[in-house]
């Protein structure tokens, strides 16, 4: 058989009505061999102890010691143990398939985009997120109620589809100043930090190193060496980017309180306060610092070594580049 997409171990939370709420995946793997492809080939669904007991030789067996260890683990779980195979890279069917999914982007299996996950928003369940795990919205004032009984209080973090990404993994290599502001599902590279003020939703990231005081929505990727000055923002696919994926390349600059609507290239720079979209009329100056052309900003997507700034006087939208002005007018007219 060919390998799985993905599969993964599991602890699912449920409501009293037995729904899932959300799944703990504690070492979900990616990419799988076939030889261990055809260990996991049937192996789905609710388990019992025994069947964790026979999966765990099965996996030692195959020289997967880490999953052998695991199952070993989880047979001792006091809630209730799924396996989750992802055959091929499809939609998800189930809240177990989409925490799956979330899970191999936040543990850097994959990058975003590389998994689909049409239909995810829909699946999830919202949920309040407390210091007691997820609880159902309806069952959540009788929880309350029990605990002030008890003299304690049931802390509510949020109410929300996504809980936080450190509640399931935590990155090797990476700072989060509050861990609230980064959901599950984001992918966080090496050397990242993210700031009180930074934001990485589902479904986008960094590839580190950088520094993250912005916000990343869903669907952004950013470049390696790449930061996002304080309070920036990033338009996603839920806010308004349609299908364009929005994208940050190496070693830019977003300033603080800037904004980005558009893919950006390598090693360019937008100036604080400014926001670049798709249709923002720019001014592309030569090295003499003359206008020599007027274009939408989506002309410039994706193109390197761009400086986005404002004119002082005029409030004009310029863009600076170190090329010249035949070389970048050739660019200019190829996108014609």
């Amino acid at each position: 058989m060919s390998s799985l997409h993905g599969f993964g171990l599991g602890i699912v939370s449920e409501n009293a009505q037995g729904a899932v709420l959300d799944t703990f995946y504690p070492q979900p793997v990616a990419h799988l061999s076939d030889a261990l492809s055809n260990v996991l080939s049937g192996v789905s669904g609710r388990l019992d102890a025994a069947q964790l007991a026979a999966l765990s030789k099965a996996l030692e067996a195959a020289g997967d010691s880490a999953g052998a260890g695991l199952a070993t683990q989880l047979a001792a779980a006091e809630g209730k143990v799924v396996a989750t195979p992802l055959a091929d890279n499809a939609p998800p069917l189930s809240v177990e398939e989409a925490y799956l999914k979330l899970h191999l982007i936040s543990h850097r299996w994959v990058r975003p985009h590389e998994t689909d996950l049409t239909g995810l928003f829909g699946l999830l369940p919202t949920v309040a997120w407390t210091d007691q795990g997820p609880v159902d919205l309806e069952e959540l004032p009788q929880r309350q109620l029990e605990a002030r009984l008890k003299g304690s209080v049931l802390e509510v973090s949020s109410v929300d589809k996504f809980p936080k990404m450190t509640n399931y993994v935590v990155p090797a290599g990476v700072r989060i100043a509050h861990t609230a502001r980064v959901r599950l599902g984001a992918y966080l590279g090496e050397g990242t930090t993210v700031m009180h003020e930074g934001f990485i939703n589902f479904n986008a990231g960094t590839e580190g190193p950088g520094m993250i005081e912005g916000r990343i929505s869903a669907g952004v990727w950013v470049g390696e060496g790449s930061d996002l000055g304080g309070g920036c923002s990033t338009m996603g696919t839920l806010s308004g980017g349609g299908d364009i994926v929005i994208s940050v390349g190496k070693e830019c600059l977003i300033g603080a309180n800037a904004g980005l609507g558009i893919p950006l290239g390598d090693r360019c720079t937008i100036e604080a306060g400014l926001f670049v979209t798709a249709g923002t009329k720019v001014s592309v100056l030569d090295e003499g610092g003359d206008t020599i052309e007027t274009v939408s900003a989506r002309t410039l997507a994706g193109r390197s070594d761009l400086l986005f700034r404002r004119h002082s006087s005029t409030g004009a939208v310029q863009c600076l580049t170190n090329k010249s002005a035949i070389e970048l007018n050739e660019m200019l007219h190829a996108n014609n």
